[in-house]
């Protein structure tokens, strides 16, 4: 063998691993260390929301039928089947409305309040009483805007109509330390604002002997209206 060959032969070899060393082994990956806390805290959100969305669900798909209004319905004016209509609804149970079942129940009863399409109709808008009772008189009272209470009125609302001193006039009540004179009544409806003026007109119940003195206050323009307490003392 020529030296040109032994070189060739010598750097040529591929070099062998060393039997006596053994396989090689895979380098060790540290396991991450479970936390039992974070997993079942994860689990618990995960079956909160689950409920949630199961109780939003079981609300969107629980419908209700119920009584609607489609037409204007005046205070104290008969209910009428064409007054009424029937929708189904997704309803909260805190709101109260007529059951299409009872449709029936309620037509022929009064309107205690005045009842706009497009609303569901709830017990208490409806009453089996006439607003105005036998032995009363209905005295329709125009305010001012600043003698309009703060406080809404609305039909049932116990008030007394006290009658003041013509603008001029001297307060003879003042004079004589008596009290001024009222009359009372009951608040049958009201209406809106009247645009520009701003004038409110209040029906007000009263008894038939104290109506025509109420009327004759209105137009001398000596009546105010005061709301009773609640509970009517």
């Amino acid at each position: 063998m020529s030296k040109t060959q032994e070189r060739t032969s010598v750097h040529g070899r591929v070099p062998q691993q060393n039997a006596a060393a053994g396989p090689v082994a895979p380098p060790r990956v540290s396991a991450r260390r479970r936390r039992p806390g974070m997993i079942a805290l994860s689990l618990a959100l995960v079956a909160a929301g689950g409920a949630g969305v199961a109780v939003l669900l079981l609300q969107v798909g629980h419908r209700t039928q119920v009584v609607t209004v489609v037409r204007d319905v005046q205070v104290g004016q008969a209910l009428t089947a064409k007054d009424l209509g029937k929708a189904s609804v997704a309803l909260d149970p805190a709101v109260k409305a007529v059951r299409a079942d009872d449709m029936d129940s309620v037509i022929g009863k009064r309107a205690a309040v005045e009842l706009r399409p497009g609303s569901l109709l709830a017990p208490s808008q409806v009453t089996k009483d006439f607003l105005v009772k036998a032995g009363e008189q209905l005295v329709p009272i125009g305010l001012k805007a600043e003698q309009v209470p703060a406080t809404a009125l609305v039909p049932g609302q116990k008030v007394q109509l006290v009658h003041v001193p013509a603008p001029g006039a001297v307060d003879a009540g003042k004079a004589t330390g008596t009290a001024p004179r009222t009359i009372a009544g009951r608040v049958v409806k009201a209406s809106q604002s009247a645009p520009g003026t701003g004038v409110v007109v209040v029906d007000v119940a009263t008894s038939k002997d104290d109506g025509p003195t109420a009327a004759a206050w209105v137009a001398a323009g000596t009546l105010r209206l005061v709301l009773d307490a609640p509970d009517g003392s």
